[in-house]
């Protein structure tokens, strides 16, 4: 049935699975175990249901944090950094300015250093505006302690906040500049680029290489950045938009190889998100509908 909520509200809860957890993959699977609880409720049941929208927020969230719990245990074990998984978003994400900065790649890596509860709450709060009573009942924590949940997260959120971004115009003339400069690998060209305290983080997930820790400083990224290109005579950089932001697609030999995602402010780069980890990139290529 069209009309039925759960369709109604399919990207919305695939859009709060997806911010609570970083991971489209598992994201996916919460939106499954949501739609096999709301497929379980009989037509008494449905129609007892006085809010349906908020109903299934409730049931998505609870899921995404039972998932981001396993899931924070498993990184605990992960080879290397560990990145969010880079999406191809629908271009009307662009207009609605407050969901576009909380799926871009910069605020989800903010996001990672939040307590799975503080997590939930922040998102269902500052992205959804979901009152504070339908969040305790989503979190199992009274109003009163989501309010200072929420306050705590968005404390925590605003001391890492990255800067204002740049217009698209402008970040598209940066992301240009660059190609050009790592495909030339021109040092000079990528220090007038890059921010003097740019940090460049890789995630292969222990199944390719990757860098084992961030590299920090613009004298050391430009020299790493310059030497990609000797890894292979078949390189090729693409510039694309990943999480409603500027990125890089790098293929070698034929093939994906990474999806960097640009952090632009100022005219400069001031962080460099490649994600190699096969796993992570198998969407890249198919655009996801997100909603609030």
């Amino acid at each position: 049935m069209t009309d039925d909520p759960f369709v109604t509200h399919r990207r919305l809860l695939f859009t709060v699975a997806y911010e609570v957890l970083g991971s489209a993959t598992d994201a996916e699977d919460v939106v499954q175990e949501t739609w096999l609880r709301w497929a379980a409720l009989d037509d008494e049941a449905r129609a007892d249901v006085r809010d349906p929208r908020a109903y299934l927020v409730r049931i998505v969230t609870r899921q995404a944090l039972n998932r981001l719990r396993t899931l924070a245990r498993r990184r605990e074990d992960y080879v290397g950094e560990w990145l969010p998984e880079p999406l191809l978003v629908a271009g009307d994400v662009a207009d609605d300015v407050a969901l576009a900065e909380s799926v871009s790649f910069a605020m989800l890596t903010v996001l990672e250093t939040l307590e799975p509860v503080e997590r939930a709450v922040f998102v269902l709060r500052e992205v959804f505006d979901t009152p504070y009573d339908e969040i305790a009942a989503a979190v199992d924590r009274s109003p009163a302690a989501v309010r200072q949940i929420a306050h705590r997260a968005r404390s925590r959120v605003a001391e890492r906040r990255p800067r204002r971004s740049v217009s698209r115009a402008e970040q598209e003339a940066v992301v240009a500049r660059f190609i050009a400069a790592v495909e030339g690998g021109d040092i000079q060209a990528l220090l007038d680029l890059l921010a003097p305290d740019v940090v460049v983080v890789s995630d292969g997930g222990g199944i390719v290489s990757a860098l084992p820790r961030p590299i920090r400083g613009a004298g050391r990224v430009a020299a790493f950045l310059s030497m990609l290109r000797e890894y292979t005579d078949d390189f090729v950089t693409v510039p694309m938009r990943v999480n409603g932001g500027p990125a890089v697609r790098v293929d070698m030999a034929g093939e994906l190889n990474t999806v960097m995602s640009l952090v632009v402010a100022d005219g400069r780069i001031g962080a460099i998100y490649a994600v190699r980890n096969p796993h992570k990139l198998a969407r890249v290529d198919q655009e996801t509908a997100l909603s609030r």
